[in-house]
């Protein structure tokens, strides 16, 4: 529920009044009691977040997360294929050993 402010336009009295968005604005001055009190334009009131952060993501249903979780590649489909790479590239070298490696 926000505060709002108010001015009498007959005695210049000013006041903070808090009260709900939907509620009417009051027309009836508290210190004079005439009907001359207005609405002002505030100034509003900064929102805080204290903490760590505040993200859309924090808050989804958990349909949601195991969907997201089944969608991402598992690491052995990764592993496999990148192996598979590796052999196809070329044939493999050999060392020679013993009398061969001499000559």
């Amino acid at each position: 529920m926000p505060t709002y402010e108010y001015e009498c336009r007959d005695c210049h009295h000013q006041f903070e009044l808090f009260q709900s968005i939907t509620a009417k604005p009051i027309t009836s001055c508290p210190k004079c009691k005439k009907n001359k009190l207005r609405r002002l334009i505030g100034r509003g009131a900064g929102i805080i977040f204290k903490g760590s952060g505040f993200y859309q993501t924090d808050y989804r249903s958990d349909h949601y997360r195991k969907q997201s979780a089944a969608d991402k590649p598992s690491a052995d489909t990764s592993k496999s294929a990148s192996k598979g790479a590796v052999k196809a590239a070329g044939p493999a070298k050999t060392e020679k050993t013993g009398a061969a490696a001499k000559a």
